[in-house]
């Protein structure tokens, strides 16, 4: 079954005044995106035979691209194609076998054995089988034909008038909201905003290539793999929303990719779409601070909590759909940290340094860091070794002492942990030192401060580090995001104010009122004083042969509810005092977020008992990202942790 949807126009004035930007194409009732750029094009000029395949009232025609890469080609050889194809590829089905297109990879003559391939090619429906000329067939029936670029094998979409080989891009429905918009290369090193939607509530369409066009090579090791990108980054053609639409209505589309996102796109990674943010990347709650866009939807449990943020979408989307392989946020002070825990994936705060920050809507850019969120840790160990070019890579074992902080410090005291988080959090210690071999070390940082301090300052840390993060967030984007966004918002409306959400605003006006000179370079003076403690006198030390002379590691998340229908007391403040997620930024140290486990809760939404995740967070010293990542990756294949999946319940 083939059904065309509505062709897709951008109408303008000029030298061009109306362009195709595509179609949307149902087969066997799955949706499809075709157009955007040729990729090559079929020589249609000697023969008529290939409109057998033509769609009815349409101009196009599926067709499926194999590369033989041997001299023979057989039924055996035809059925090992299409099984591998449709066991690893979501975009692949059937019906794209209706034309078939046969290639050399290496150029040479082969055959085809078209008596043996005959079965398969009835079964499949096929309406036409087309070869190089390099290739020859025992039997008739084949037409030889040649395209102007070689493909790789899958599948595609072909005009029938012009030719025009087109990727085939399944669409998919983004029903927890996680993205901004749905993106497509547009062929001149940029972006464009996918000119596709199919009906459903308020979700928009997001479309996903082929798994086929793509191979790992060395110098493309992130190849396929795709992913959603927290829409604070600038992207060559896109706009920037930051969550705000005033942000992006006031700026046009992007001249320049972030060098963070050029480079995971160099390494071959594909980008899919632009994803939610809580606005400006600061804290916000789903019912308070959501105003200007729908808060993306966490699909654990009843799929009602609050999805955290502020890298809201990319945590949220991971954790829904199979057809995304990571994604990316950023954490200035637990903005990677928080979606990762409440949504039970992987998820980091990097080293601060570790990747480009340039051409990002800033929060701070002393703090500001880029991280990647994935379901499974080979791939996200794959990510961030391949992409933090600016950390240590030389390690030769893991570190032996591992520095825990015990229940009852931080967030959360031992009466709050059901069995079920303790028992997952304990089972998970006694895995890591076993891993290590060793055993913990149980640490207080609070006392290790006061007994251990650089001179001259206080012994309460809460006292002295209670506006470090608050001014050194609020002055930066006041200055550097709040204050140009007034003066060319007014200056394209008249002398108007944009609307910004109230947690924000209000942190923008407490950083304009208590902004001076020396208060910030107060608050830069102790952050700085506290990375050079945290590598000396604290648990940060690096090492020649580990990289970090420990782990470090705390208790994330327990598994409570946080529903996301409460009402909440609007802040007036950014967050103050100190508080364990706040050393890791100080530190500029990186640090991942693991899952361990699940809590059971009784669904005041749902009315059933429902599960939340259990999650700890591990970190190491400054630079050493890459040793980290790769504890993790080894962890998962020793057992003592696990991929998680999509949905309500993280391994079930």
């Amino acid at each position: 079954m083939f059904r065309v949807g509505a062709l897709l126009f951008l109408f303008a004035f000029g030298s061009q005044a109306l362009v195709d930007r595509g179609k949307v194409v149902a087969l066997n009732n799955v949706n499809y995106y075709v157009g955007g750029t040729p990729v090559s094009r079929l020589d249609i000029s000697r023969t008529d035979s290939f409109q057998a395949a033509v769609i009815p009232d349409s101009d196009i025609f599926p067709l499926t691209v194999i590369n033989l890469g041997t001299s023979t080609f057989a039924g055996t050889q035809f059925r090992t194609h299409v099984a591998n194809f449709s066991s690893s590829d979501d975009v692949f089905q059937p019906e794209f076998l209706r034309t078939i297109y046969l290639q050399n990879e290496r150029n040479v003559t082969s055959s085809v054995d078209l008596a043996s391939c005959s079965p398969l090619l009835k079964q499949s429906g096929n309406h036409l089988l087309m070869t190089a000329k390099s290739i020859t067939s025992r039997l008739g029936g084949v037409v030889q034909t040649t395209l102007t670029e070689c493909l790789p094998h899958g599948p595609y979409f072909v005009s029938a008038k012009t030719g025009d080989i087109f990727k085939a891009y399944r669409l998919y429905h983004d029903e927890n909201l996680a993205f901004i918009q749905g993106t497509v290369d547009d062929g001149a090193n940029g972006f464009m905003s996918l000119p596709a939607v199919t009906e459903d509530v308020i979700a928009r369409s997001i479309a996903v290539p082929s798994r086929l066009y793509y191979t790992v090579t060395d110098d493309q090791p992130l190849a396929g793999l795709r992913f959603g990108l927290k829409d604070i980054y600038h992207v060559k053609g896109l706009r920037t929303s930051a969550g705000s639409r005033s942000y992006f209505y006031t700026y046009g589309p992007q001249n320049t990719t972030a060098p963070s996102v050029q480079q995971l796109l160099d390494q071959g990674a594909v980008l899919v779409g632009k994803m939610g943010t809580v606005q400006f990347a600061n804290a916000g709650s789903p019912t308070a601070d959501w105003v200007d866009l729908h808060c993306p939807f966490n699909p654990r449990g009843d799929g009602y909590q609050d999805p955290s943020g502020s890298s809201t979408g990319p945590g949220a989307g991971i954790a829904s759909y199979d057809w995304l392989d990571f994604s990316v946020g950023s954490d200035t002070g637990g903005s990677m940290r928080g979606p990762a825990g409440s949504q039970g994936v992987y998820g980091n705060r990097p080293s601060t340094g570790a990747i480009s920050m340039d051409h990002v809507v800033p929060l701070s850019n002393a703090l500001d860091t880029a991280g990647a969120f994935a379901r499974d840790a080979d791939i996200y160990a794959r990510v961030v070794q391949h992409w933090y070019t600016n950390t240590n890579a030389d390690y030769r074992d893991y570190p032996k002492r591992l520095e825990w902080v015990p229940q009852g410090s931080g967030y959360f005291s031992p009466s709050s942990l059901s069995s079920e988080a303790s028992t997952a959090i304990e089972n998970f210690l006694h895995g890591l030192e076993s891993f290590l071999g060793t055993n913990r070390t149980i640490v207080n940082v609070t006392q290790q401060w006061a007994e251990t301090r650089p001179s001259n300052t206080t012994a309460d840390i809460n006292e002295l580090f209670n506006t470090t993060y608050a001014v050194l967030t609020t002055v930066d984007q006041w200055n550097l995001v709040g204050k140009p966004l007034f003066a060319d918002y007014a200056a394209a409306h008249d002398g108007r104010t944009p609307f910004i959400n109230p947690n924000p605003l209000a942190r923008w006006q407490w950083g304009q009122e208590t902004n001076s000179n020396s208060s910030y370079g107060a608050a830069l003076h102790n952050m700085t004083m506290f990375r050079d403690w945290w590598q000396t006198s604290g648990f940060g030390a690096p090492d020649n042969t580990t990289c970090s002379e420990s782990i470090f590691a705390y208790i994330w998340d327990i598994g409570v509810p946080s529903y996301r229908n409460r009402y909440f007391i609007s802040t007036n403040s950014p967050p103050l005092g100190f508080d364990y997620w706040a050393i890791a930024g100080y530190a500029g140290a990186g640090e991942v977020i693991v899952p361990v486990g699940e809590s059971p809760y009784n669904s005041t939404i749902s009315g059933k008992t429902e599960y939340l995740p259990v999650s700890v967070a591990l970190q190491a010293a400054r630079g050493c990202d890459h040793m980290l990542a790769g504890l993790v990756r080894d962890l998962q294949a020793s057992g003592v942790l696990k991929a998680v999946n999509t949905g309500s319940r993280l391994w079930s």
